[in-house]
């Protein structure tokens, strides 16, 4: 039988794909990009019928239309392995819980520990002449997750880039059940937060002047990292490469500057590495098909290890808050869940153990509130139930707009001190007031 033949054996309507699920199943739903779009609104359909289902995916990027129907926690629960706007709602909703994981063990967590998984169903690009689909820009955990699926379904997006890699980038039509064409909707676009403010700026000049050329980067999502990017690609840098976990636009704009020529990388040399991809059009086309980049699954892409092998690279991640001790939260407010542990703390350590490599986390001084209350980002401590994304031991360079702190060799006083200098003026007094209250504040300190 040929692969067209047997796409045509299992081809299904979306309802029809759907009849497998049944009450008390695990169900996977793919990951950003790649999650279904077809088959989620037919299962919407048939889900007032069913209980008790579970579902797993994450970084959800448009409303999915399962959460729409009357008490959706009647019938499933939403178990995210990185939260996104939509699944903060849904936790208050009542149906959404985060898992945490460490998400360059992901993989292994299907191998290992996941018994197995009822039904899996996600985007992906179109057959190619071989019999395979692409997993678009989410090789992640994909591969090693359809492993445990007992019923493997693909909805088909014509849309979808198909980005290469080298390995588990992509399922075989012989491991495929059913086969879905969707309505071949435009992939879900994620914006870089808008335009770099002035603080954002600032932060990225304290960076960019710590990159020497021949580095190696791997950027985080947000305004900051963003901003990074943009002052790299205006730049004299040259000779850069990536080694990242998530492929951002920032990536796009310093490679057409002609930046980035990954020579000097250790490891997968010319090749810009990464695990997932979310951005916007821009991004989508310039990885289709595009040689030089390099789709791997993430226990490749941030592993401790591997990065650390690659000299001079240089990690960039956002913070929510950091305490006077150096303790980072990435993740969390209190016990309000806002993203995931993704693979901050991976990279912060990997960087730190390059050959001339450095982690940079950085956070604006201060946020204002719905009220109009400007509050400190830098904490005596961190707020009761607020989560350690990086240990106090495991923390390098911390940055604001007031400057940069090497938390690297530095006593409990000295941290206190290093860290209330970056903090915004307006809260300093009342951090020593703190830090005195902690005894991590000496008399001699300025």
């Amino acid at each position: 039988m040929s692969f067209k033949e047997e796409y045509q054996k299992k081809l299904k309507t979306a309802d029809e794909a759907v009849k497998v699920v049944k009450s008390g199943d695990w169900l996977e739903y793919g990951w950003c990009v790649t999650t279904p779009v077809a088959l989620d609104k037919a299962l919407a359909k048939r889900m007032p019928e069913l209980e008790n289902i579970n579902i797993r995916g994450g970084i959800v990027m448009w409303p999915l239309e399962i959460t729409k129907i009357d008490s959706p926690a009647d019938h499933f629960t939403w178990n995210s392995w990185h939260m996104g706007g939509l699944e903060r709602k849904w936790i208050n909703e009542g149906f959404a819980y985060y898992a945490p994981i460490r998400y360059s063990e992901l993989p292994g967590y299907y191998r290992n520990y996941i018994d197995h998984i009822d039904v899996a169903m996600m985007q992906v690009a179109p057959m190619d002449e071989h019999g395979f689909f692409n997993f678009g820009p989410s090789a992640s955990h994909l591969a090693a997750m359809l492993e445990k699926a007992d019923c493997v379904i693909v909805e088909v997006n014509e849309n979808m880039p198909r980005c290469l890699g080298g390995f588990e980038e992509g399922v075989h039509i012989s491991k495929v059940d059913m086969i879905v064409e969707g309505g071949n909707p435009a992939i879900a676009e994620l914006g870089g937060g808008g335009a770099a403010t002035d603080v954002d700026k600032a932060v990225a000049k304290l960076i960019v002047d710590q990159i020497p050329n021949g580095a190696c980067l791997q950027l985080g999502i947000g305004g900051m990292p963003n901003a990074v990017g943009s002052m790299i690609a205006e730049s004299d840098l040259k000779d850069l490469g990536v080694h990242t976990e998530m492929y951002v636009d920032a990536f796009v704009d310093i490679a057409k500057a002609g930046k980035i020529t990954g020579a000097r990388k250790n490891i997968d040399r010319y090749r810009q590495t990464y695990a997932f991809a979310a951005g916007t059009k821009k991004l989508y086309d310039y990885l289709d098909n595009n040689p030089e980049c390099m789709s791997a699954p993430v226990n490749y892409t941030n592993d401790i290890a591997r990065v650390s092998s690659i000299d001079n690279f240089i990690s960039i991640n956002n913070a929510v808050d950091v305490d006077l001790y150096g303790q980072i939260s990435a993740e969390s407010s209190g016990i309000k869940q806002i993203s995931g542990a993704g693979g901050q703390l991976d990279f912060v350590m990997g960087a730190y153990l390059s050959n001339g490599g450095k982690s940079f986390v950085c956070l604006s001084s201060t946020f204002t509130d719905k009220a109009g209350q400007m509050h400190s980002r830098i904490l005596p401590t961190l707020h009761n139930g607020s989560i350690v994304t990086d240990t106090r031991a495991n923390a390098h360079y911390i940055v604001t707009e007031y400057g940069m702190a090497n938390m690297k060799g530095l006593s409990a006083w000295q941290r206190a001190e290093a860290l209330i200098n970056i903090a915004h003026p307006d809260f300093r007094d009342q951090l020593i007031k703190d830090a005195e209250k902690a005894h991590i504040w000496r008399r001699s300190n300025k």
